[in-house]
């Protein structure tokens, strides 16, 4: 698979004049370079001067796999088989935490199977160990508010840890991720629905709730009050779910702050994802908004034990605002998650096929997580339907113009064509084949979108991140139904797939665009192979490998 582009940098950036130098003297120690951790100067960003020496700062390291996973993800790994074969060796581990502790760091925590370690120290330790400068700055962009860290170019890691480390993150934590939702004044909203209009409307299974189903949720802010969802689930006559946060690097639920953000985003995830499968266990995760908390978060999820049936998405960013080892440590993440027949389902965006703010801003970018090939990404329609007899009057692409927003999709370019994606005509961009953008999708429109409660009001939310939460109550009622687990769900969806074609258990959308990318018959780029006819796509499903 191809990981980046040729014509750029691993971050997204333009070419160094110069390659990276083999040895890096610093102080007396000897550094190697990490591939693809080179970093920009962070948009909007005014350096106010060096971080204090003595910070204390928090690093997450990840060492390379004991033996590459197999590609095919056609059997469920127990996590005791995951960690035996596919995690970080404990001779890795030994050399990166002895290594470090002599350079003065603190190991706060180590975990083969995802091959994480997490250390602290001083910013002058760390600084000096990683080959980097950091700056205190302050930032003022959608994606990153108030005083962080920062640092720019590559890191180092010592000599003795070459080809051991593969990335190195935490140490600049400006916000790495935003929020993939919307809302609209309620004079804009032609009309709006429960999550359970929606799952008769797209004929979820009958005769199940999720029961015995665990699905996760990833959170990079915000929280979430029991009284909002008692509120809200009695509102639709169901039991409130059984809901838990779990906190990661010192995060936490910290409601009744942002309820058009990080607020509306938190309670938007768990009253979709829980009355679409009110009886599944469901457990939030807390983590800081940066590229060390995004992978800790999902890197918890994946490894718990038992491993949920589902893993809910809905922050983001555009590929290039990534590093390119933050968005190789997450994919593997992924790969990890699929590999423990964990599905992991991505918000695709809402900003059309720029992925920027306007539709038609800028050159076309896809939104990562949901490149990965690891992932399950989820695109968004405008849907107008008869709730009383559950039938669909229209549905399009979800394109609110400028102000409105639309579905993130296209075609990535740090991620290659995953082989069950080869047959149903992603475009070639630039002569170049990559990963295509989204898989699936359903409503997402905030003019006819989610009802939902945060922070004591009732407000209508739409967006991609409403989508995310939507599938993975949908795969927790699949799986329920059929007794297994779906992992890289991705495979067995397009294993009928061809140009042109819809598969089984999809209802095609062909009309609309997202700026670049018009919708048409079969898979687009815009609501890939279209929204779901759940009990059909069950019943697609069995008879196939978990997986496969």
């Amino acid at each position: 698979m191809d990981e980046f582009p040729e014509h750029a940098t691993a971050d997204g950036g333009a070419p160094s004049a110069d390659p990276p130098p083999e040895k890096r003297p610093a102080d007396g120690l000897e550094l190697r370079p990490v591939p693809g951790s080179g970093r920009l100067p962070a948009a909007g960003t005014t350096t106010v001067g060096p971080v204090d020496p003595n910070e204390r700062v928090e690093v997450t390291l990840v060492l390379r796999r004991s033996n590459p996973l197999p590609e095919d993800y056609s059997e469920d790994l127990t996590p005791e088989e995951f960690a035996e074969n596919y995690g970080a060796s404990e001779a890795d581990i030994t050399l990166v935490t002895s290594t470090l502790t002599a350079l003065g760091a603190e190991i706060l925590q180590t975990h083969a199977p995802s091959r994480r370690v997490r250390i602290a120290g001083s910013a002058a330790t760390l600084s000096r160990a990683f080959g980097t400068t950091l700056q205190q700055a302050t930032s003022a962009t959608p994606t990153a508010e108030g005083a962080h860290r920062h640092r720019t170019g590559e890191l180092s890691v010592p000599a003795a840890l070459d080809e051991v480390v593969t990335a190195v993150l935490g140490l600049d934590d400006r916000p790495q991720s935003r929020a993939l939702l919307q809302v609209v004044p309620a004079a804009q909203v032609a009309t709006s629905y429960t999550p359970l209009e929606l799952a008769e409307i797209y004929e979820f299974p009958a005769n199940t709730d999720g029961s015995g189903q665990t699905i996760a949720i990833i959170e990079l802010g915000g929280g979430f009050g029991q009284a909002d969802l008692d509120a809200y689930f009695a509102s639709l006559n169901l039991r409130t779910p059984q809901v838990t946060a779990v906190g990661v690097d010192g995060a936490s639920n910290v409601a009744g702050q942002d309820p058009n953000g990080a607020d509306g985003e938190v309670l938007l995830d768990i009253e979709v994802a829980g009355a679409i499968a009110p009886g599944a266990t469901i457990l939030v995760y807390f983590a800081p908004n940066t590229d060390a908390g995004f992978l800790d978060a999902v890197s918890e999820a994946a490894h718990a034990s038992p491993p949920p049936v589902a893993m809910s998405i809905s922050w983001g960013q555009s590929e290039d605002g990534w590093t390119g080892q933050a968005r190789t440590a997450m994919d593997n993440a992924f790969a990890d998650a699929a590999a423990l027949g964990v599905t992991v389902t991505a918000a695709a965006g809402d900003n059309g096929s720029s992925d920027t703010a306007g539709v038609a801003a800028g050159t076309p970018h896809v939104d990562f997580p949901a490149s990965s090939p690891h992932v399950l990404a989820c695109g968004g329609t405008t849907l107008h339907a008869n709730t009383a007899t559950a039938t669909v009057t229209s549905e399009v692409v979800w394109n609110d113009g400028t102000a409105g927003g639309a579905t993130g999709g296209g075609v990535s370019d740090a991620f290659g064509l995953p082989a069950w994606q080869q047959q149903v005509g992603v475009p070639a961009v630039s002569g170049r084949s990559g990963r295509g953008v989204p898989d699936v999708a359903a409503v997402a429109d905030p003019r006819t979108g989610y009802q939902v409660r945060v922070d004591g009001s009732d407000l209508v939310i739409g967006g991609t991140s409403a989508v995310a939460p939507l599938w993975a109550g949908l795969v927790a009622r699949m799986s329920q139904a059929s007794g297994r687990r779906f992992g890289l769900l991705n495979q067995a969806l397009y294993a009928d797939g061809s140009s042109g074609t819809v598969p089984p258990g999809f209802r095609d959308i062909t009309q609309g665009n997202n700026g670049a990318w018009p919708a048409g018959a079969g898979w687009d780029a815009c609501t890939g192979l279209g929204v779901p006819i759940g009990s059909s796509l069950v019943a697609a499903l069995e008879g196939q490998t978990p997986g496969g």
